[in-house]
């Protein structure tokens, strides 16, 4: 409670300003008129005129202040109101580096006790945020009172749709007061972006705070290590507010791992790739060698190694430069490690994945064909136009039984390479063509092994039909065949039938990308075809695209004409045509001035190549993949599908599917998120196949095309790659914005802003009844007037 005076509540401020101002002219006055008199009376001698001139200035001072109380009327004033703390937020770092090894447990745990001595403080207001991605959130949901900061996305089981752009930033408000703390806990985020965060609470349109307090290990994205103080000015946007900060570490552990893999210039298949990688030993572990190992990780079995390296140590850090070469286009996974020295405390950062688009210079096609034809003509013209191909044509143009009078040195100039082609070079090719082409006549079935694992490891193959194709080509029972979409296994049924016929669009291929250039310029129309191949069912995985009309397989489904597979990490079409010529010059191909037939064969093509415009779907990751965290992946389905999208998640490598998830599409083409769970350490495939809306079951035509995504999650991520705090970064900021540096033992004596006091009631009771004022002015007025009289003054 508090006592204080103040003039009366009826009079306003100019009235009283002119009250004051009279009085002090008065006052003037009666010292000008007293030294004026003491003039007159300089030649009097005696106490007397003394005596007088002190009683006429004491009476006329009471009565100047008489007056000036009579007017005013002083009232006292009592008060009671409570003690109202600054605004103080506390941001915590969220990010991972927060759950490295600290004082007396984690980082984390530290920043928990920092918060509790925070808490002790009942003259602040505090609101507590954890800061990583983006704007801040407010920490365990309570933002404060009035606080507007949306709350922590949380991952569901479901599906949802996802918008393309990242929601801005979240509105922050004022925190509530003071209250014991409850520690930091949330999703670990994955960057620590201070900047952002004071950029965002700087741009709040509510109460400001009257200073900052950080609580991190210093391992921050933004503000760099090189601008801190200019950035940390910058982020404040012209609020002059202290920034305290709190270090949660200041000691490494015993570590040595990858702090970072860097590329040099793009990825591109068959051609060198250098690697840099950055090797880092900190906490006084000794290193000197450090083994390094760069490795592909497969669908199918172990990694195969790259290259292999050893970086050299010196004052804690390493660097070694790799070269690899990736024969194969589309995402690849890189493991690269190291074998640390012993003591070692942190092993989760001696393995990194590194992500590769690998693109293509050139598509290298090898195309083998059994006889000139019609058909093989028009794809060799084709192929040989595009000037993004690179072909190798391999043609038979006799058979053995072919009777010419000559030997085999005197019919070539020189000796074509065929065992080294298949052997040797068969990897460097993207694409094989099997036009036609019987490989029993001429010794070729003891590669047809080495092509079937050069599909598994993610070649692309396409057979193509004729006369000597499929099961008239001897292909049935072989090791080829089983990588093949359809089955070559058809009993007694005659291997070609030679009836003319027009190729039926399935409900799948009228759906999927890989026809739509074709349907574009021809509709749902075929031409008319010679004959074609019998194959059987098509095989588990398979997407049939066309039928025959009127010949069925032995299940009595119609047979496939043309069909994709998948089979581990390559890909596999079978077209039993071999008349797809007439889509390029015939009666039919005028129409669309034979564009047709390019168009059928460039999406055929770029379907093999995994060329985006012909996937079913785009699937990745969101924000990357960090083992044992929740992982949510991002779908994107082509705008016109409707239905349902089926996911697979198989371990690479092992092939073992960890996870199945499904969720509805629109034909809008709006990104849905998936929940994929925790997972563990390692390369991962997402597999998405479509299925539209109203199909029901797996067989025949209702097998989809699939795409596919390889992605890695490792534990920690960048925020563990490197885990030395950076205290000396903490005490830059805190220097820069006039704030302190501390320990988290310490952070509950911070020099924080004083607190304000708010009254809440407030009594106001006059000294005197105004009779009292003007009776007690006029007696003072009238022993002034006696005083002056009896002094000599009139």
């Amino acid at each position: 409670m508090t006592r204080s005076f103040a003039p009366s509540g009826d009079l306003s401020s100019p009235v009283v300003a002119v009250a004051c101002v009279v009085a002090a002219l008065s006052f003037g006055l009666l010292v000008l008129e007293l030294v004026r008199a003491r003039g007159r009376a300089a030649g009097a001698v005696g106490a007397a005129p003394a005596r007088a001139a002190l009683g006429t200035a004491l009476t006329g001072a009471l009565a100047v202040l008489g007056l000036l109380a009579a007017i005013l009327r002083p009232v006292a004033v009592t008060s009671r109101g409570s003690l109202v703390g600054p605004k103080v937020v506390v941001l915590v770092d969220g990010s991972r580096s927060m759950d490295l090894p600290g004082v007396a447990g984690t980082r984390r745990d530290s920043a928990d006790r920092a918060i509790e001595e925070l808490g002790k403080r009942a003259d602040v207001r505090l609101s507590r945020y954890v800061f990583g991605e983006g704007a801040p959130l407010p920490a365990d949901g309570q933002a404060g009172e009035g606080d507007g900061a949306a709350p922590a996305p949380g991952g569901s089981a479901g599906a949802a749709p996802v918008p393309d752009r990242d929601a801005g930033a979240p509105a922050v408000a004022s925190g509530s007061a003071a209250a014991p703390a409850a520690p930091a806990r949330g999703r670990p985020q994955r960057r620590s972006d201070l900047s952002a965060a004071l950029e965002a609470l700087a741009r709040a349109a509510d109460e400001r705070p009257s200073a900052f307090v950080v609580v991190s290990d210093g391992r921050l994205d933004r503000p760099g290590p090189d601008d801190t103080a200019a950035a940390t000015r910058a982020a404040l946007e012209g609020l002059d507010v202290p920034v305290h900060t709190v270090a949660v570490a200041t000691e490494s552990v015993r570590d040595a791992g990858v702090r970072a893999v860097r590329t040099s210039g793009a990825a591109v298949a068959h051609q060198p790739l250098s690697l840099r990688i950055d090797i880092g030993c900190s906490g006084g572990l000794a290193c000197d060698a450090v083994p390094v190992v760069a490795r592909e990780l497969r669908e199918q079995g172990a990694p195969t190694t790259l290259a292999t390296g050893t970086a050299h140590v010196e004052g804690g850090v390493g660097t070694v430069e790799l070269g690899v070469t990736l024969d194969r286009a589309g995402t690849r996974i890189l493991e690269v490690s190291i074998k640390a020295p012993d003591g070692d405390e942190l092993p989760e950062n001696d393995v990194r994945y590194v992500t590769l688009d690998v693109a293509r210079d050139r598509i290298r096609v090898l195309h083998v064909a059994g006889r000139p034809t019609y058909d093989v003509r028009a794809l060799r013209m084709w192929l040989k136009a595009d000037a993004s191909v690179d072909v190798v044509a391999f043609f038979i143009l006799r058979t053995p039984g072919d009777e010419v009078n000559a030997s085999s040195d005197e019919l070539a100039l020189i000796p074509f390479p065929v065992d080294e082609l298949f052997s040797v070079h068969l990897s460097s090719f993207d694409a094989v063509v099997l036009q036609d082409f019987d490989a029993a006549p001429y010794g070729l079935t003891k590669h047809l092994p080495a092509l079937a694992q050069y599909v598994d490891k993610g070649g692309g193959l396409i057979m193509v039909g004729g006369p000597n194709a499929f099961v008239s080509g001897n292909y049935a029972r072989t090791r080829l065949a089983r990588v093949l979409p359809v089955d070559l296994d058809i009993g007694r049924a005659p291997k070609v039938d030679l009836g003319a016929f027009v190729p039926r669009i399935t409900a799948a291929g009228r759906a999927a990308p890989v026809l739509a250039p074709l349907l574009a310029l021809i509709g749902d129309e075929m031409p008319e075809m010679p004959g074609t191949n019998v194959v059987g069912d098509p095989l588990p995985g398979a997407t049939v695209l066309m039928t025959h009309p009127t010949r069925t397989t032995a299940s009595g489904a119609p047979m496939p004409v043309l069909s994709l597979g998948e089979h581990e990490s390559g890909r596999t079409i079978a077209l039993t045509l071999d008349g797809s010529h007439r889509l390029l010059f015939s009666a039919f191909a005028s129409s669309s001035a034979g564009r047709a037939h390019g168009a059928f064969w460039d999406a055929l093509l770029g379907w093999l190549m995994r060329d985006p415009r012909f996937e079913p779907a785009a699937i990745e990751p969101r924000g990357g993949c960090l083992a044992g965290e929740e992982t949510a992946l991002v779908l994107r389905p082509l705008a016109g599908q409707r239905g349902e999208a089926r996911v697979t998640i198989a371990r690479l490598g092992s092939g073992a599917v960890v996870k199945t998830l499904t969720a509805p599409i629109g034909e809008g083409g709006e990104p849905v998120e998936l929940a994929a769970g925790r997972l563990e350490p390692g390369g991962y495939s997402a597999t998405v196949e479509i299925v539209p809306e109203g199909a029901a079951g797996d067989g025949g035509d209702q097998k989809r095309a699939a795409t596919r995504r390889d992605f890695a999650c490792e534990r920690g991520g960048d925020e563990w790659a490197d885990p030395r705090p950076d205290v000396a970064r903490l005490e830059a900021i805190a220097r820069a914005t006039g704030g302190a540096s501390v320990l988290p033992s310490g952070a509950g004596s911070l020099s924080l802003p004083a607190a304000t006091q708010v009254a809440t009631e407030r009594h106001v009771a006059p000294l005197l009844p105004p009779w009292a004022w003007t009776l007690a002015a006029a007696a003072a007025l009238g022993a002034h007037w006696i005083v002056r009289r009896r002094g000599g003054l009139a």
